[in-house]
């Protein structure tokens, strides 16, 4: 079984990386994907663990991106990037004390509108990764009793951004995505594979064949939020425009709603995507 979607507690997952390796070589995932969210911390120490638990584990990230000129968001995977590159660090930095700011700011006005939590409670959740995210507040209001869940009706009524007869959360704070092109950049100058996750969540389809002349190698096909139709949706772009296709459980543990290794990318679209990282190596080493 092949998981190339899931997250940790260095950025919005509740698992350590050693109780997430662990997880997956109790549910027989032979290859996972270590994606955590703007930032490749931890990947060095997943090798490791990977290695002493006997699951191959693959380097990767999701940059979370914005596509300006469609106005909406798009996630991008990158998959065999290099740890602490340059490019990645520079590119997604800034955006992780963003987030961490925003979210602070978030945790203020819940406290202000008579919510008994804390800081320091919320960070505690936070203290192994890149900064808090609402996952973390949540977890917070969990444990005090005022929700059983992370995403509910609370939820909702803190975060919502609003739109189509909704009103906005009361502690929604907007912060600014980097491009979606710079993401795509920035993670082939990392020497990885840049793939477009779950294009059904935000409808990032029309955008792939401008995506395609900067870089992107592949299209996450097998996805928890993909029916029958999405994924054949998916094989065409995927065939029109010579993309590989990947897929994966998007897991979270305790902060999301998908079991680990639910969804199985399956073997041959693992030696499809392997093949294409062997073919840019080459062509790097030509180049050269």
């Amino acid at each position: 079984m092949i998981d190339l979607h899931c997250h940790s507690n260095i950025s919005d997952g509740s698992m350590s990386l050693f109780e997430l390796i662990s997880l997956a070589k109790e549910k027989g995932i032979t290859h996972l994907a270590i994606t955590d969210h703007d930032t490749t911390k931890g990947l060095k120490e997943a090798k490791y663990i990977g290695e002493q638990l006997g699951v191959t584990i693959i380097p990767g990230i999701e940059i979370s991106a914005y596509d300006y000129k469609r106005q909406r968001r798009a996630h991008i995977l990158g998959f065999f990037v290099e740890p602490h590159h340059e490019a990645i660090e520079n590119l997604c930095s800034p955006l992780l004390k963003m987030r961490h700011l925003a979210s602070y700011e978030m945790a203020k006005r819940i406290m202000k509108a008579g919510f008994n939590i804390s800081w320091e409670e919320v960070e505690q959740f936070a203290k192994d990764g890149t900064g808090v995210y609402k996952q973390h507040i949540m977890h917070a209001l969990i444990n005090k009793g005022y929700a059983d869940k992370i995403y509910g009706d609370l939820y909702d009524k803190l975060f919502s951004k609003g739109g189509e007869g909704k009103p906005q959360g009361l502690a929604h704070i907007p912060i600014q995505y980097v491009d979606v092109e710079d993401a795509i950049v920035a993670i082939r100058e990392a020497g990885g594979l840049p793939v477009l996750a779950h294009p059904k969540q935000f409808n990032n389809f029309d955008a792939i064949p401008e995506w395609v002349e900067i870089g992107l190698e592949g299209i996450e096909a097998v996805h928890p939020l993909h029916g029958p139709k999405d994924e054949e949706l998916v094989k065409y772009y995927a065939d029109q425009f010579e993309l590989i296709e990947t897929g994966g459980s998007d897991f979270h543990g305790f902060y999301g709603n998908f079991e680990l290794g639910s969804k199985d990318a399956g073997m041959v679209r693992y030696e499809k995507l392997l093949e294409r990282y062997q073919k840019l190596c080459e062509s790097k080493k030509t180049l050269s």
